[in-house]
Formats: C-alpha cells, structure tokens, sequence
C-alpha cells in the first residue's frame, strides 16, 4: 500500500540523516590553527587523537583543578600502554598561567604533529620510538576560562588558579621556606606527585609575556628583584639546552623580542638566568632539579600572554623546530642500569654521582637512570646507602646530528677506562655491595654488568658452572647435551633465550662452538663469560633483552673437552691436547666434498653432526686459536691448494665475518700476531679458509653443505693457552663482537611457507635465490631463514607436490624482511577441476592435535590435564591499576606468545584491556577459531576477573612446559576481557553478596542493557565501555564468547531478550552444558542460593544447571545478544557463585572449581564443522553466507574460511554468495572420529559452481547433496527491483540475508533469495 511504501522510505530518509549525523560527530575535526580551545573543546579534541592514533598515544589525568576541571596529560610513545623500559621521560607543560594561552595551543598542535607524521618522517618515527614524551597543554584551566582573547598584559585576570595561587610561586623553594595550603593548590599537588612518581629526564615549562629561554636557579639566598645570577650546579648544561629552544626560534635567538611593554629588553643569545631576569621564589622548574632528578627550564613564548586567535598560526611556526630539537636533547649524556652483581636484583634509590657537579640523581623503578651531560671526561659512582661506590670513567665527545635541516650538538659516550670489571665490588664488613651497570646510547661500547671471575675451568669446574646458572636462571636456559666425548664427558650445551626448550616458529637459531681444539682455551672461557654476561644483563640492558627474546642461542663451551684435560696453561703454539683422546684432529673429521676422508668419524663428531641436522641453526661460528682473524668458507678445493675458494655465498660470508672483526681493533687491523707470524696479514681481520690455507673435513663447510647453517670459523688469540691473568683482555676485546656477530643472524629474509588452501605449514620445502647456487630448506613448522647481503632478488619456494612460487624481495642493511610463501597444491589444483575428487588428508601435526582433542573429550582426559597443570597461586582481588599492571607483565614475561589490546576507555578513563594469547599474537589467522573469555561487565561481580586474570596466567605459565597447553595456544587464538566495567569495579565492596554498588558504569548506567546494534532501538549514545566492546566484537571473528558474572550458579545461553523460538538453540544449550557439566557443582541444578532479587525462584532446581537467559531474567540491550545478532557468535554466560562479591579467601576455591570448566571451552572451540568456500577457480570466496540448520547465518572471513559449533546430531548447512549456485550439506557430528569432506557441485548453464571444503571436526560425515530446485535463479535485468526488495522487505514478512530476525516461516529462503519478478 502507498501509505505503507511512504512510511518506508521516510525511515530510510531518517537512517540515512542519523548516520550523516553520527558520522559528522564521530570525524575528526580538521585543524585550522586560528582558534582557542575551552575545556570542554580541549577534552574532545585530546580524547579523538588518543582514540585515532591508540598504538602510540594515552590520554590520561594526573589531577584536578580546584573547579574539578581534569588536568589532562597526553602520553605518546610506542606501546603508551606499557612501562618504557630503555626511554628516558620527557614532559611538557603549558599554560600554568591560565592567562599565557600560546603554550596552551601549541602543545595541542604539537601532539597532533607527532601522531600524525608518526610512521611517514623518520625523524619524528624515531623520536616516538626512543621517548617516552608526556605533553601537559594546560596546567591551569580553571585560569584559562576567565582569561579574555587580545588581553596582552594580563589586565583581565585568569593568571592565578580558582584560589587566587600563583602555581609558579606555590611550589617548595630551596631558599623560601613559605608554604600554601594544599588544599588551595591541587593543581601543584598533582604535578609533584606526577614528578615524584614519573622520574622525568628533562622537561619545559611553556609561558608567555616575553620570547626568551630561562634557566635555573629562578631564586637565590638573597631575593635580590633582578640582575642576581644564581647559577645551578649544571649551569653549563642548562645553558646549552636553553639555548637549544633559543637558536631553533627566529625571533628569540636574536635575543631581541621587541616587545611592546620592554621595547628594550634583551637576552644575550636568547636565554637568561632566572634569577638574573628577577626573583622567582617557589617556581616549578628549580622544583623539578632539586626534588625530580629532571632538569627543565621556562620558554616564554610571545610577547602578548593572550594574542589574537589569528596569531596562533605564526606561533606554531615559531616554536615547531625548537618543541623537537629540545625533546632531542633528553637522549645526550649518559645512561645505564644500576643492579646487584650476584644476586641480580636492582637496588632502589641509588645514587649517580658525577664528580665535580655538586648534583645527584637517583635510578628509576628497574635501577635505570639517565643523566644529562655536556661532552668532557667524567667520573661517575654510583652508591648505595651504606654500600662501597664503584667509579666509572667516561670520555663524551660531541656528534652532530642532522634534524629537520638544523644542526644540533648531543653527546654520545666512548669508552670506560676502569681497568678490572670487579675491582670496586667488594665491600667492607657490614656493608652492602654495589655493582653497578651502566649502558649508553644504542651505538655506544660502554660496558653492561660484567662477568666477576675470570679463570681457566676444568671440565669439573665448568659443570658446576653450567649448572649453576641453569639453576639460577631458569626462565632463559636450558642445559643439554648432544653426546659424549671418548672418555665420556658430557658435550654440553646452554641454550639462552626466553623460550629456551623448544624451537619457536619464526625465532632463529643461532649457536657458537669453542674448543674444539682442546689446547685452544680462549673461546671456551669466552663462552663462559657470554653466558653470564647474557644471564645477568637479561631484562635490564636492552641489547642483550631484545637478543635473548628474539633468538635461540646455543652455545657449547667445549667440543673436546678430552683434550683440554690434558693441554697446559702457557701454550703458546703448540699441539698438547688439540686432538681428542683417540688423537684425531675434530676439524677435519667431517665429511668433505673435496677431500675423501678415511679417518673414522670420531665419537664427538658424529655427536655434533647429529645435532646440527636436529635443529634448524641458521649461523655459527667455531672458535679457535692461534691467530686473530675470520675464517669464512671454503676451507679447501678439490686441487687441495691454498687459493681463493669461493662459496656461492661468499658474499654474506664476508659480511658476517666483517660484523664479527670491526668490533675487535686488533683484529681488524689486520696484523694480528706480528711477533709470531710476521708476514701474516688478513685485510679487515678476515680470510678465506682455503686462501690462508686447505683444510679438507672441516665443520664449517660440512655446515655449509649438509644443513641450513652459515659457519665461519673464529681465530681468537694468538697463544693458544695464555695465562689466566690474561683472560680479562680477551673479554674486553671481543665482547662487542660477539653480540654484533649474533645480531648478524636477524638480517637477509626470513619467513613461512604454507599451504594456499588450508593453510598448514609445509616442511622442508625448498628456498632458493636466484643466481645463488645454494638451497636451503624450511623447519619443522615451515619457517625458514635465508641471510642474504642487502639487494633485490628473487626468490623461490617449493614443495613436493605443490606449484613453486617466485617472490621478489628487496633486502636492507641491519634488519631482516619477512616473505611469506603460500603454495598450491598441484594434484588440488587438478582436482578442482572435476566433479569429484579424492578426500583431503591431513598431515601429521592435523592428527595429533585432533587425536588430542579427542583424548581431552572423553574418560579422564581434562581431568588429567587440569592435575598436571598444578599452579601456585596467591589469589587477592586486583584494583583497575594493579591489574593493568598484572596484564603488562604478563606480556613482559611471555611477549612471544601475548599481546595487549587496549580497546578503550571507561567513563572515568581507565583502559579496557584485551590480552590475546596466541603463538602469533597480533597477527591475523582466520583458520584458526577465535574464543573470547569476558568478565567484569557487572562491576560488583568481579569474581570472573580474578578467574580470568589466573586463567591467562596459567596458560602462559604453562606454554611450552605442558604439551596440551602449549597445543591448544598454538593453534587457539584467546582473548580475555577482565573487567569490561573498571570503573564499577573501584566502586564495589568486597564480601557483599547482594549489593548492588559498583553494578553499574560511573554514569549510573548497567552496561548490559546497552549493547543495541540498531540505531532504531538506541535512543542515546552507547556508554564508552559499551561502545569499545561492539567495536571489538564487530572486529574479530569469534566463534564462542564465555562471560564471567556472579550472584547465582548457573550458565545460560542466547537470548536475554523475550523470544518464543531460538535458533540453533540445541547447540547453544549444549555449549552452556560443557562448562556447567564440568564444574562440580553446577551441573547438580542446586544452587542453594537464596533469591538475589531476581522475581523468579528459579534457583533450586535447574536441569543440569543450563537455563535460557530471559528465563532467569529478561531483558534488552545484552552484551549476549549483540553478539549472536551481530557479532555471529554464541556467548554463554555463566554466574560463577551465589555471592556477588565473596571474601579473597574464597577465590582459590572457585578457581579449583571452574578451572576444568575453562579448559573444556579451549577444547570445545576445536569442534563442530570448519571450512573454505570457495568458487570453481579455487579462489576463496569471502562474503559468502553460511546457514545453519535453516536460521544462523555465518559469513566468510579472509581466505574463505568458517567455523560453526554444532552440537552432536544431524545438521543442515548451506552456503550461498551473491552469483554463484546454492550448495547444501547434511552432516552427522558426534564424538565418535573426526574426518574431512569435498562435495562438489556440477556447473550451472550460467552460473559457476561453488565449492565448500569443510573439515568437520568429531563427525561422521554423511554427505548428502541435494538436488536444487529447477528455475531457481536471480533475473539479473530486474537487478534494480532485486535490490529495492530485500531492502524493502526486510521490515516486513520475507527473510533478509542480512538480518533473520526478521523472518517468517511461511516462506522459504529459495522464495526470497531468488524472487522472480515479472
């Protein structure tokens, strides 16, 4: 009816107004730099940066106003969410005088300009990526909203705070000891305790009035009004950064401001001393030096403290290079890391005193400090109370850096002059040691915590060794042997890095040999002092955390230790003990190409090729002695001559080699033993091995040839066995080598090569570089490693039974480029092709997980894995603070396996934390299924916080050492939501049952009535809780979401809303029976609650504990239902006790109690029907709708895949996609064995064939293809009117493909799908 079709089209006039709208006011604005921003502008226009740019930008509070107005401050930095372990602090901080308004908006441009040019200039990229930049725009706001535009004088009033204070004459004076009432400055109150707590490095504080840079001390003893320099004791330092600012700004480095007031006032260079401009007593900047280890100084910005709108672009022009070239400065000087040389731990509060500058500093949270310093020679001690100081020396010397087409001068450091690492360690009786570790910029040699003995160890004595710091350190090692030598010592090897046991797809492996010469000592004891040295510096220097994190490093201090037993300390050049104890040489005991090799392989030998073919090293080096230079491939010809024998990847080898001797002085010069062997010279400190001379069965090459491993061979010292006094210098020399020799494994390309259609990754395939005739193979878990010199190649993976695949790749210097390979199958290919075909099968690692979900499935299965997964745990409930930092330290601990998304902001902004577990965390897998964990949307009921935040660290905990659990993550993607409703949260009091404080978000709103997709149904904006939870449920394709709640026993399933039929309510009841009939309560149906409120007494006795969620209590707007209707997910709720918020004491119980019922969702995700759609080509199709059992729809993400959960029985499954024919499948799941099933579909006259692959997991497939009805088909003429119907139509009686709540049973899916009309 026309009435009708109006009526229609005005809703859809209104839809698209409304989304105009919500569109308009979600954008944001653009910026025009000729207006001010009130508060309420300023707080909207912080909160969209922050929102847009959330991977490098935080906006938080430090405190309020007197009027309650927050003080905002914007953090930017990579990782904003996490502690900035390596980056100095740095702060800004305008408009302390509310009437002095430049700062105010420049410091908003200047947040705007690093988040935008993040990622597109480097010089911004790196300078986000090194600092840890907090920006405050306004310190007074209150002062600003009574200020008045063109007020150049500060007639109008607005200088002061809401009090009538002054902030910058309120703070603690070195000389005043006049104080204010607290209660009267809550605005200083705040800063200083966000000073005290941050440990800042250095910091401005922007005003306005005049254009000069002013410096401490701002006061002195006497308060003379002016012209009394009061210097500080890093006068020259806060000289040069003054001038900094001063020499980057055109109107203020002429020292000649012209301001309208002064016209006469000058600044010699643009800066001044405070106190020599005038008196400033109780100002924030002399606070800042003498209470906050950070040295900041005052830029007066304008002459007028409050110009014109209309002078603000000009202002910003002024100021922009001076705001980055000042932020520059916090990186000169030095740094490091003060900790405790045997116990490891970092002592608090200590010391670094510079001698001579009457002005010390103490170290941060994780004993790091950062100490600003001109270029010069400097003595620096670091002390604990009570403790014996150890002295440091330091030469800096001035670099220029190029910023931005200005020149600045920074300082770097040289290198320490102490002359024995521990020299300065012991202490006096009763005393406390102080060992300290100091390490500067990235490109500095300064040393990090030192190994503190260094002797010759017997085979004995380097046991213990071994084992000690295996014992001690057991988070990063992993002690081993690859076999035993002719006397039986064990051929042990250390293993360091944060996943030491097992191989870590996508992690290289990197390994150093020693010794296996028995009478060549140096690199044995070398290997010894890098594994402390990488121990002890593991966590606090950067270098060595980044090193153990991303590569597995083995390293084996003797291959002969036979022959070390017998060789003497002292031998210079001789053979005592070279050989093993059958007196075969070990280093020409390999198979060689050339050289045919009689000698029988000796035990060693066959020890250590067995080893290099278990693991896939990527480079090596062997180190000897008895010169002092590189020795790279090949070792020998097939003439045997001593000539230039190249590699096809000589090369890389000389690269590595290089990267290896220009750390070493001595041997880079290429003269290394002019005593012993004159005419010996080595250009650059390397050779090739067979050019200096032939050894045929060397391990180098064997390496080479036989496996994917790049050796060189190592010459360490010119005596073979020096005095153990000696040892020491060895270190010192070779120290930088080694480590910049194992960061030469993370460059060339790296990547994985997997299946094209399921994905699964294929091993020992073959990679090969063109015009390199060198292959290598890929791992176990299909990651390959290829070290190549920078350029542009191409590159080819291939398979046995698959297409080859050529990538072309351009490769940089210093890092590594990631190419993925995914191949086709060839006899797929061909399959496809014809109406029938083979069943997939399934590789190996596809078996055995299944075979393991099937043993977790049935008998005693879970029940064994939650007895062998045993965790100490100290349960407390965590406040919204301390279980942010409970989360960040999970992915401190377990970076390889988590990621923490920050999803949004709560009312009161604090985060709504995502922890994703996955062995590839923050990559997307869409074969893998998805699962997401959820609690806290009741802020009342934090139980399932608690749970949840155990239940992560359990998995993590576990990765790696459990084999089921380290299974389910890998091929899981988990996500775990603890507190959708912080805010609630801080609210709620413990040990309340029933109360309802702390139910609802801080605008009184319960979260779980606020989850509408509908714009019709929202009379109102979502809450900020609700509104970053349906972004990340819309975001991310889970399969099954489990809620955590309180208040009774029980799990419920879709909907909450008032419903008379659910579809595919089976499946979702059974998936609610799986948690309840593991929980050893639940499932009895008695709760034995008493009534909570609810207006049903339901609660006695329920079946099997499983209830439909609007019969326990209905209501709309649940976070449940937005995820069926919108997110395609099922989400069960389960209400973990009767009591809302029981005592800490009880948590261990109830964490015994639903811990099995956890796992079984981790299990139950891996069942039901998977499965790629795709069309006749083999192209996946995305898009593609799935229909279950004739209601649920699924769509198809990226390469085509789905996954439905299905409970066991007989189910309908259809796909359809826009153009192609309709498929049909009939499916018999139960937990009897699990297979795959191909159905294919012949070709319509003029329509292409779909094709579903799905691979049902616990099913018996019965395949049953149906035949389609005749006719049915889409008139594509009549588009136009197909279009207007199912838009139409979808508010009122035929089904939608879009939406199914709006069915009606009284037709079919053909009828409207295919509507013919005439």
């Amino acid at each position: 009816m026309l009435w009708i079709a109006i009526f229609q089209n005005l809703l859809i006039l209104v839809a698209s107004i409304l989304s105009h709208y919500a569109r308009a006011s979600t954008e944001e604005a653009v910026e025009t730099y000729d207006i001010y921003y009130n508060y309420n502008e300023l707080t909207k226009r912080l909160q969209s940066l922050a929102q847009k740019y959330p991977h490098i930008a935080n906006l938080s509070t430090v405190g309020q106003s007197v009027e309650g107005r927050q003080l905002w401050v914007m953090r930017i930095t990579r990782d904003p969410d996490r502690k900035s372990l390596g980056k100095p602090k740095f702060k800004y901080v305008g408009n302390m005088h509310g009437d002095e308004t430049v700062s105010r908006q420049v410091l908003v441009y200047l947040v705007e300009y690093l988040l935008t040019k993040y990622g597109e200039e480097e010089r911004i990229t790196e300078l986000v990526n090194s600092t840890d930049i907090y920006i405050m725009p306004s310190m007074n706001p209150d002062g600003f909203e009574k200020s008045t535009e063109g007020d150049c004088s500060g007639d109008h009033g607005g200088r002061n705070n809401a009090k009538n204070k002054d902030l910058n004459r309120s703070f603690p004076d070195q000389f005043d000891k006049a104080t204010v009432d607290p209660a009267n400055i809550p605005e200083v109150m705040a800063v200083m305790r966000w000073i005290q707590e941050k440990k800042f490095v250095l910091s401005g504080n922007l005003h306005g009035g005049t254009v000069v840079a002013s410096y401490p001390f701002d006061d002195s003893a006497s308060h003379d009004q002016e012209g009394h320099y009061s210097p500080s004791a890093d006068d020259g330092l806060f000289r040069h950064l003054a001038l900094v600012y001063s020499q980057n700004h055109p109107v203020m480095k002429t020292g000649k401001p012209h301001c309208p007031d002064m016209p006469e006032e000058t600044f010699k260079d643009g800066i001044t001393n405070g106190a020599a401009w005038y008196d400033v007593p109780g100002g924030m900047q002399d606070y800042n030096y003498i209470h906050g280890n950070c040295l900041e100084i005052t830029m007066e910005l304008s002459c007028c403290k409050y110009p014109f709108a209309s002078e603000l672009q000009r202002e910003w022009d002024l100021n922009k290079e001076s705001l980055l070239a000042y932020i520059e400065q916090v990186h000169i000087g030095v740094r490091g890391y003060v900790k405790d040389a045997v116990s490891g731990a970092v002592p608090s509060n200590v010391s670094i005193v510079v001698a001579g500058v009457r002005h010390n500093l103490t170290t941060g949270e994780y004993g790091d400090y950062y100490r600003l310093l001109l270029p010069g020679t400097y003595n620096i001690t670091a002390v604990v109370s009570e403790g014996k100081a150890k002295e440091l020396n330091f030469t800096l010397t001035p670099v220029v850096s190029e910023a931005a087409g200005s020149s600045t001068t920074v300082a770097t450091t040289s290198v320490q002059s102490i002359s024995h690492p521990d020299s300065s360690t012991t202490s006096s009786s009763g005393s406390t040691q102080t060992p300290v570790v100091t390490s500067v910029s990235p490109t500095s040699h300064q040393l990090a915590n030192q190994p503190q003995e260094f002797r010759h160890h017997n085979y004995a004595d380097m046991e213990l060794f071994l084992r000690k710091y295996s014992s001690e350190f057991p988070s990063i090692t992993h002690l081993y042997s690859i076999g035993q030598s002719v006397e039986k010592r064990e051929l042990y090897v250390m293993v360091i890095s944060d996943n030491p046991v097992t191989h870590e797809h996508g992690e290289p492996e990197f390994k150093y040999v020693a010794n296996m010469h028995g009478n060549e000592v140096v690199g044995r004891e070398l290997m010894l002092n890098l594994i402390e040295y990488l121990c002890r510096n593991y966590g606090t220097d950067p270098e060595v955390t980044e090193l153990v994190n991303n590569t597995r490093i083995h390293i084996m201090p003797s291959m002969n230790p036979d022959g070390y037993e017998v060789a003497e300390e002292g031998d210079t050049n001789g053979y005592k003990g070279r050989n093993n104890t059958n007196n075969f040489d070990l280093n020409r005991n390999f198979p060689d190409q050339f050289a045919n090799i009689t000698e029988p392989r000796q035990p060693e030998t066959k020890a250590a090729m067995k080893w290099l073919k278990s693991i896939p090293f990527v480079l090596s080096a062997n180190l000897h002695g008895g010169s002092l230079v590189v020795n790279y491939p090949f070792d020998d010809d097939k003439d045997g001559n001593s000539y230039y024998s190249k590699s096809p990847d000589d090369e890389v080898f000389q690269q590595v080699s290089r990267a290896y001797s220009q750390e070493n002085p001595l041997m880079h010069q290429g003269h290394p033993c002019e005593d012993l062997y004159p005419n010996d010279y080595f250009k650059d400190g390397i050779t090739n091995g067979a050019q200096w001379y032939s050894v045929p069965g060397g391990m180098q090459d064997w390496n080479y040839i036989n496996t994917n491993c790049f050796e060189v061979t190592i010459e360490l010292s010119c005596v073979k066995y020096p005095l153990a006094k000696d040892l020491p210098k060895y270190w010192d020399q070779n120290r930088r080598s080694l480590l910049q020799f194992i960061h030469q494994v993370h460059t060339g390309v790296k990547g994985t090569v997997s299946d094209m259609w399921d994905g699964r990754r294929i091993p020992n395939a073959t990679i090969s570089v063109e015009k390199i005739n060198h292959k290598i193979t890929t791992a176990q878990t299909g990651d390959y490693w290829r070290l190549l010199v920078p350029g542009t190649y191409a590159i080819t993976a291939s398979a046995h039974g698959y297409k080859p695949v050529t990538i072309y790749a351009t490769v940089s210097k210093d890092r590594v480029e990631v190419v993925d390979f995914r191949l086709t199958s060839v006899r797929s290919e061909g399959n496809r092709h014809s109406s029938s075909g083979p069943r997939p099968t399934q590789n190996p690692s596809e078996k055995e997980f299944q075979s393991l979900i099937k043993e977790l499935s049935v008998g005693q299965g879970l029940d064994e894995l939650v007895k062998n997964t045993a965790t100490e745990s100290n349960f407390r409930y965590r406040p919204s603070k301390e279980m942010s930092a409970f989360l960040r330290g999970l992915t401190l601990n377990f970076p390889h396996i988590t990621y923490l998304h920050s999803l949004g902001q709560s009312v009161e902004y604090r985060t709504i934390w995502a922890l994703e577990i996955s062995n590839k965390p923050g990559e997307s897998e869409p074969s893998k299924p998805n699962i997401r964990f959820v609690a806290g949307i009741h802020g009342n009921a934090p139980v399932g916080t608690e749970l949840l935040l155990e239940f992560a660290a359990f998995l993590c905990i576990n990765y790696g050492k459990n084999p089921a659990i380290t299974k389910l993550i890998n091929e899981t993607r988990i996500f775990i939501v603890p507190s959708v409703n912080p805010d609630g949260r801080e609210q709620a009091v413990e040990k309340q049952c029933k109360s309802t404080q702390g139910l609802t978000n801080a605008h009184g709103k319960d979260l779980d009535t606020d989850f509408f997709g509908n714009a019709s149904q929202r009379l109102v904006d979502p809450q900020p809780e609700t509104r970053a939870m349906m972004n990340f449920i819309q975001s991310h394709r889970f399969t099954l979401s489990v809620a955590l709640d309180g208040g009774a026993l029980v799990a419920t399933y879709p909907y909450d809303k008032p419903v008379q039929t659910v579809d595919n309510e089976g499946t979702l009841k059974y998936l609610a029976t799986v948690y309840a009939s593991n929980h050893p309560k639940m499932h009895l149906g008695n709760t034995e609650c008493s009534n909570n409120g609810q207006s049903k007494s339901y609660d006695c006795n329920i079946p099997d504990g499983v209830m439909r969620a609007a019969e326990r209590q209905s209501h709309l707007g649940s976070m449940k239902d937005f995820n069926m209707d919108f997110g395609h997910c099922p989400e069960i709720t389960v209400y973990t006790g009767c009591c809302l918020f029981p005592p800490a004491e009880q948590l261990a119980t109830l964490w015994t109690e639903n811990k099995k019922s956890l796992l079984s969702m981790l299990v139950e995700i891996h069942k039901g029907v998977r499965g790629i759609v795709r069309d006749k080509s083999g192209k996946p199709i995305v898009g593609a709708i799935v229909i279950l059992n004739g209601g649920v729809r699924l769509f198809t993400v990226e390469g085509g895949y789905f996954h439905a959960l299905l409970a066991p029985g007989t189910h309908n499954i259809e796909a359809v996609a826009e153009g192609y024919q309709r498929q049909r499948q009939k499916v018999l799941i139960h937990n009897a064995k699990s297979c795959m099933n191909i159905l294919f579909l012949p070709t319509a006259a003029t329509m292409t064939a779909l094709v579903v692959t799905a691979c049902i997991i616990w099913c018996v497939c019965a395949a049953k293809s149906n035949r389609q009805k005749d006719g049915f088909h889409r008139l594509r003429q009549h588009r136009d009117d197909y279009d207007d119907e199912v838009r139409l139509t979808s508010m009122g009686s035929k089904k939608s493909l879009l939406a199914h709540e709006f069915q009606d049973e009284s037709e079919s899916d053909e009828e409207t799908l295919y509507a013919n009309k005439i």
